[in-house]
């Protein structure tokens, strides 16, 4: 008999069958511990003392099954498959050759056929890989950003979004900042730090979000500019989306370190709120870019001065839009109306333009060449807007704001009648026949 290999299970009844004919042990309880019968170990035991150790190998161990589908099947299949079905995967191609040729073969049975015949790769072999990008060579040259959901307190509290700005050319942590989630209003507070700190880089290096980009690039309405984008504009710094997530590869791989590193770090310190974390940051920024940071190629710093006053920072950091003004002097904004106070200026405004900036604080000014103009505020709706677009990042702020909406009593909002719907207001008494006049006859 030619050389057999040997796994641990005939290993393993070798030396018990060899106890057996040493007599330091009873068939029966060979069998017992090998899981056979008495009669099959007898039977082994007669193999093993004709052939030896390699008698007790199964005799068609290295043959081809018994059961195997012919060759000719296989040719046939594969050949099917290379001409009219080039891209399909085991599980469909199973179904469609029964479908349209009346062919059973099982999906596994298909799947090591494609495979050996190199018509199917495995996970791992379709893994794309992805070629390392140079670094930039000064600091402020390229910022990457991204906003990283996580339990950071820990798995027994709510999660909440640490905002993370990584300069490209170092691997430096240049401004964290923990917030509810990713909003144009929190990038605005961060980016508000990262300016007051650094000053204004070359440019941002972000995924492709509703925040960074307009998604339809062929509106007909709009600037073309999302808010965060107007705003980098107006400070003269550029805006650029990432194609795919390894693209902006350094702020993710930073994301994975601060899950490991800086959850660990708020546990030891018994931090359980943003405003405490955020106050901790500082510190750990410090300590992390002395251990993680490299020094850039070039000496020189990207960064360029702020030239603006905080006041007029803010005024270029919130949401700015242009609303037309009413009849009735009032605009809206956010299923909010705004009615402005009726005094010499505002009277003259019917029928034009007004700006509106709504501040990251919470603060809503109204503006007109300049003039912060008076205004009250009416709310349409207290609810969360039935059937409105929340994005995945923006999801659980939303729902937060449900619960806390939710546990407040409110009345059931009124059906509204058509002239409401359409804002009518009554100016009076139509043109013509008064009240009180007697109703005329028709002739007859």
């Amino acid at each position: 008999m030619g050389l057999v290999l040997m796994d641990d299970r005939d290993l393993r009844r070798v030396g018990v069958l060899a106890e057996v004919l040493c007599g330091s042990r009873t068939t029966a309880s060979a069998a017992d511990l090998l899981g056979i019968t008495t009669r099959q170990t007898r039977r082994l035991l007669e193999r093993l003392r004709d052939r030896g150790a390699g008698g007790l190998a199964h005799g068609g161990r290295g043959r081809p099954s018994n059961h195997r589908r012919p060759e000719s099947l296989r040719a046939w299949v594969l050949a099917l498959l290379r001409v009219h079905y080039p891209s399909y995967g085991p599980t469909l191609a199973s179904e469609t050759l029964l479908e349209r040729h009346g062919l059973v073969v099982p999906r596994e049975t298909l799947r090591g056929w494609m495979h050996a015949d190199g018509l199917w790769l495995t996970r791992s072999q379709r893994k794309n890989f992805h070629q390392s990008r140079i670094r930039r060579e000064r600091l402020g040259e390229l910022v990457q950003i991204d906003g990283a959901d996580h339990r950071w307190f820990g798995p027994d509290r709510s999660s909440c979004t640490l905002l993370v700005f990584v300069d490209d050319a170092t691997s430096r942590l240049m401004t964290l900042l923990f917030v509810r989630s990713e909003s144009t209003d929190s990038y605005f507070e961060a980016l508000e730090l990262y300016l007051e700190e650094h000053g204004r880089p070359t440019a941002f290096y972000s995924e492709r979000h509703s925040i960074f980009r307009v998604a339809k690039a062929d509106a007909t309405g709009g600037q073309g500019l999302t808010q965060f984008g107007r705003a980098l504009a107006e400070l003269n710094v550029e805006m650029l989306c990432a194609n795919s997530s390894q693209a902006k590869g350094r702020v993710e791989r930073a994301n994975r370190t601060l899950q490991d590193r800086l959850v660990m770090e708020l546990a030891l310190e018994g931090l359980t709120t943003m405003d405490q974390a955020n106050a901790f940051l500082p510190g750990f920024v410090e300590r992390f870019n002395a251990r993680f940071s490299v020094p850039p190629a070039r000496p020189e710093n990207a960064h360029r001065a702020v030239a603006l006053s905080r006041e007029s920072l803010r005024d270029v950091l919130c949401r700015r839009e242009m609303r037309y003004v009413g009849r009735q002097l009032s605009l809206s904004w956010k299923r909010r109306l705004l009615i402005l106070e009726r005094n010499a200026l505002t009277e003259g405004l019917i029928g034009k333009y007004v700006e509106i900036f709504d501040f990251v604080d919470g603060r809503l000014e109204i503006r007109h060449q300049g003039v912060s103009l008076p205004h009250r505020v009416f709310d349409k709706d207290q609810r969360v807007e039935q059937g409105a677009i929340v994005e995945n990042k923006r999801l659980s702020e939303a729902l937060a704001w449900a619960a806390e909406m939710q546990a407040t009593p409110r009345p059931s909002p009124r059906v509204k009648t058509s002239s409401e719907k359409g804002d009518y207001v009554r100016t009076g008494v139509k043109p013509g026949r008064k009240p009180d006049s007697p109703r005329r006859k028709k002739p007859s």
